[in-house]
């Protein structure tokens, strides 16, 4: 058994909790699966493809960005959000590693 997690989680996994928090919800994972590689969409854009009102998808890509799930950038009046694959594949990357490990 590993005592030491008993207490607290290892760094690299502190911003992971987030990161399932915000996939868990349905919605959230809809919102993420409407981006193409590379792209870079507004909250209209996502609100007319989507069951969701305007303020819904609003309060959902906070969620997201807050998570660092997606990153944003204002130009403008607009704020277009993108998938944070960097970000994303790290901590993705940190949970396969001990699974990995605790096979062994």
């Amino acid at each position: 058994m590993r005592g030491d997690y008993g207490r607290r989680i290892p760094p690299e996994w502190s911003a992971m909790s987030k990161v399932f928090t915000a996939l868990g919800d349905e919605h959230r994972q809809r919102i993420l699966l409407l981006f193409e590689p590379g792209e870079r969409l507004n909250v209209s854009q996502i609100a007319d493809v989507s069951t969701l009102a305007r303020s819904t998808v609003s309060h959902h890509l906070k969620t997201l960005r807050e998570a660092e799930v997606l990153a944003s950038e204002k130009l403008g009046k607009e704020v277009y959000f993108w998938i944070n694959h960097a970000f994303l594949e790290e901590c993705l990357s940190n949970v396969l590693r001990y699974l990995r490990e605790s096979v062994q």
